[in-house]
């Protein structure tokens, strides 16, 4: 049984139709680098496995149907988002951040994930644990809402363009982070722009263009496909 299996899965903007029957499956602690260009449906197919957009057709988790339950329903089984915009709790410092990542009843600790765990990876969170959040870079927010997610203790993860804007020491740091997170089981669906990281540290890929899957294979593949690379990629 597969962590993720996504089978035809349609989606809408009004009568705009973004998704045009996607379909993908992820393994337990696989990491899956989701690629293409900007506007082809990247992120709206993390949106409606999240339930923020509305699916039609299949998303099983662990084996259950869970196309059409509320957002909050589909966190509470066990899937977590890194959503593009860095959402921060303003007013909060970075350390009350964290703690909001926990589920209702979780104590810090009773995961996979320790908020010193955070602070270890991170010494920028650990130095700003008592600033209130919105004072730090885009690149240390970054950070702080994936360990946020994180603290949930999710089983799959969706992070979507966690490098966006990020300087390369940061990048670094992003991508020994998401190896970090396979090697505790943890299943990722990565959305990302640069091919270079993303081909460095998935497992498998899906391009994607004009709203469905149009190439998955290994990164080795990926790598030997000049032409889908050319039509589907490239700029």
């Amino acid at each position: 049984m597969s962590m993720l299996e996504v089978t035809d899965l349609h989606a809408f903007y009004g009568k705009s139709h973004i998704l045009q029957g996607v379909n993908m499956q992820i393994e337990e602690g696989e990491i899956v680098a989701l690629l293409g260009r900007n506007g082809v449906g990247r992120s709206t197919t993390c949106k409606a496995i999240m339930g923020e957009v509305e699916p039609r057709g299949s998303v099983k988790f662990k084996g259950q149907e869970v196309a059409g339950k509320k957002a909050y329903e589909i966190s509470k089984l066990g899937i977590g988002y890194v959503p593009e915009n860095r959402d921060i709790f303003k007013g909060l410092t970075t350390r009350q951040n964290l703690m909001l990542g926990l589920k209702p009843g979780q104590k810090d600790g009773q995961g996979r994930w320790k908020m010193q765990d955070m602070f270890d990876m991170f010494e920028n969170l650990d130095r700003r644990a008592d600033v209130e959040a919105t004072v730090m870079s885009g690149g240390e927010q970054q950070m702080l809402t994936m360990c946020r997610t994180l603290m949930g203790d999710p089983d799959f993860i969706m992070i979507d363009e966690p490098t966006e804007g990020l300087s390369p020491q940061m990048t670094q740091k992003v991508a020994e982070l998401l190896q970090e997170i396979a090697r505790r089981g943890i299943s990722t669906l990565l959305v990302e722009q640069k091919l270079s990281i993303a081909l460095d540290i998935a497992h498998r890929v899906y391009v994607m263009g004009h709203g469905h899957v149009v190439f998955e294979g290994t990164p080795a593949e990926l790598r030997e496909r000049e032409d889908v690379r050319k039509e589907w990629l490239e700029v």
